[in-house]
């Protein structure tokens, strides 16, 4: 009976080993850097509090995200889809603005999936509320500081860069819009 207890327990030893040797494979690991440049006056749209590009600064870039699962965490932060906003041009699922009052998102690159979630929508899970948001652009995890990025940096790899329509949604108030600790899945 020991020798058989001996082996379960080596057994799950080994079952977990694989599976965090299994989650480590999977982590998203910076794909490189990105030097920070000078935006040329007035072409950095600091609405919604964005960044704009530092000189010599190194910004990470990524070409994943972490790994998606029916309760992805991300930090959802604020952008404007609008003509104008901080977003920059138009959405790169449809080539067209959206009203912040519309519930619409932008995905990290590796969420993104090259455009395989375009014009879908994701369930967002934040404030004990949820939502119901489009997916209609691309938050940029590979490039920026440049014109096309309205010289911002990189995204981070874990976004959900949402409309105001995303965050009065969930009741977060408008003091507190800007970077929160979100869930966000696929929707069936």
């Amino acid at each position: 009976m020991k020798k058989q207890a001996g082996s379960s327990v080596f057994l799950l030893l080994l079952c977990f080993v694989y599976i965090f040797a299994s989650v480590e494979a999977q982590t998203c690991r910076p794909s490189g850097t990105i030097r920070g440049k000078n935006p040329p006056p007035g072409q950095c749209n600091t609405e919604n509090d964005s960044d704009c590009c530092k000189v010599g600064k190194l910004y990470t870039t990524y070409k994943c995200s972490p790994p998606v699962s029916s309760r992805t965490k991300a930090t959802l932060t604020l952008n404007s889809f609008q003509a104008g906003g901080d977003g920059g041009g138009p959405s790169e699922c449809d080539n067209q603005y959206h009203s912040d009052d519309d519930p619409v998102v932008a995905l990290s690159t590796g969420w993104f999936n090259d455009k395989k979630r375009c014009l879908k929508y994701v369930n967002i899970y934040g404030n004990g509320k949820s939502v119901r948001a489009k997916v209609v652009d691309e938050c940029d995890s590979t490039m920026g500081c440049d014109s096309d990025h309205d010289y911002q940096p990189p995204c981070p790899n874990n976004i959900v860069d949402a409309s105001k329509a995303v965050w009065k949604a969930l009741g977060v108030p408008e003091s507190n819009w800007g970077g929160m600790d979100i869930y966000w899945s696929d929707t069936d």
